[in-house]
């Protein structure tokens, strides 16, 4: 077949000149997205030479870049107008920035926070405007549940209640599931999934009435089995099937549900390597002698240390989280997933498309690597090293080099 020039100069016109003008208007971002897919197309361009007549060439390069500039094309944003929003958790991290935001794009924000004299709530009173109002609320106290649901009818009968970000949640033990004493579970699921239940439920009435948005922080600790993070990746899972459950109960009502999976970001509890000692330290305390014997201290600091250097490498900068939720709340059509952060297309196309050993593997590599409970080491009593080969061929009791994500 005779080559033709390169390249379709038709097509790559019309492609150009929407890039153009999807750039003028704030539709589109000059980054790494659209240099991809300039390169796919000009890819594209070169083979469609090779095996097509130039008119079907032509057409089928123009129709391609007409749909890659669409889905590159930011979604269609409503206006902030008099929009109320109630966020939760709002002391610091991704609560307190969100608000700060989204007061700082004119919505009314009613933010809750655990202490109303806190340093991030302190900084809220000093940064924002007169409209946020500040809210002291504890997910696992009835009452201050059903304080903020009283406030949040009282002010916004004229602006009604457009969306709610339940952003709040509690974990304090990194540990494994044997090694979590109950209570954990519990304080977890009491805040992470109970406490945003009665909430969400109550608020409905207001969101049902301005066909709004719920938006909710969850974890892929939630949907895969991280190292360590048994209670508080449980209680995520659970809130992210009942935000899914939502999702389609109230699709009828016109209210739209967004869950938001982030990487890990450096926000203050994070940072804060002397909780996590204080934690670690406690844990150890109250482990009963048993599993003590059984897993060995070095095993609980082994898993601690490499905890700790895993959340050294979180990323610094916020704005993608909060970026996804100010998208899931005036985005005109809102995903129902939001995955911000370095690597998480990655982390999700592991989990999701290979095989559970690799899987595994690759959580261990990134966050907490395997290592053998003291019980189960070679020399200990009533474990012979050949069954502790044939037990455990793919443990290793020295500690592995470890890349934390």
């Amino acid at each position: 077949m005779e080559r033709w020039p390169w390249p379709s100069g038709g097509a790559w016109l019309l492609v150009a000149a929407r890039a153009l003008l999807q750039l003028l208007r704030a539709d589109l971002r000059l980054g790494s997205p659209l240099l991809a897919a300039l390169g796919l197309l000009a890819a594209l361009d070169w083979l469609c030479q090779r095996l097509l007549p130039p008119p079907a060439a032509l057409a089928v390069l123009a129709a391609t870049g007409w749909i890659t500039l669409s889905r590159l094309a930011r979604p269609p944003r409503l206006p902030v107008a008099t929009r109320a929003v109630l966020i939760t958790g709002c002391d610091t991290g991704f609560g307190k920035e969100t608000a700060k935001k989204l007061d700082a794009m004119g919505f009314m924000v009613l933010a809750t926070v655990l202490d109303l004299n806190s340093l991030g709530a302190l900084e809220l009173r000093a940064s924002c405007s007169p409209r946020l109002k500040l809210l002291q609320m504890d997910l696992t106290k009835p009452e201050d549940i059903s304080h903020v649901l009283e406030f949040t009818k009282a002010h916004t009968t004229s602006t009604g209640l457009w969306g709610l970000v339940n952003n709040a949640g509690f974990n304090d033990i990194v540990a494994d599931v044997e090694l979590s004493p109950m209570a954990k579970f519990r304080n977890c699921m009491e805040v992470n999934f109970f406490g945003v239940l009665a909430l969400t439920k109550g608020l409905l009435p207001l969101l049902r009435r301005s066909r709004g948005r719920i938006v909710t922080l969850g974890s892929p600790a939630g949907d895969m089995p991280y190292p360590c993070l048994a209670a508080y990746g449980t209680s995520k899972a659970a809130i992210v099937l009942l935000m899914d459950l939502f999702g389609s109960e109230l699709l009828p009502w016109g209210i739209k549900v967004s869950v938001i999976q982030p990487a890990c970001f450096k926000t203050e509890s994070v940072i804060n390597v002397n909780l996590w000692e204080q934690r670690k330290e406690l844990l150890l305390a109250n482990l009963p002698q048993e599993l003590l014997q059984a897993y060995g201290e070095d095993y609980i600091e082994y898993s601690h240390k490499q905890f700790l250097n895993s959340l050294s490498k979180a990323l610094p900068d916020l704005s993608p989280v909060t970026d996804a939720i100010t998208d899931a709340l005036l985005a005109a059509r809102p995903r129902r997933r939001y995955y911000p952060g370095r690597g998480m297309g990655l982390m999700y196309f592991i989990h999701y498309y290979l095989p559970e050993s690799l899987r595994r593997r690759f959580l261990q590599t990134f966050f907490i690597g395997p290592r053998v409970p003291r019980a189960l080491q070679p020399g200990q009593p009533g474990l012979t090293l050949a069954q502790d080969a044939t037990q455990n061929p793919n443990l290793n009791p020295g500690p592995s080099p470890v890349v934390a994500r």
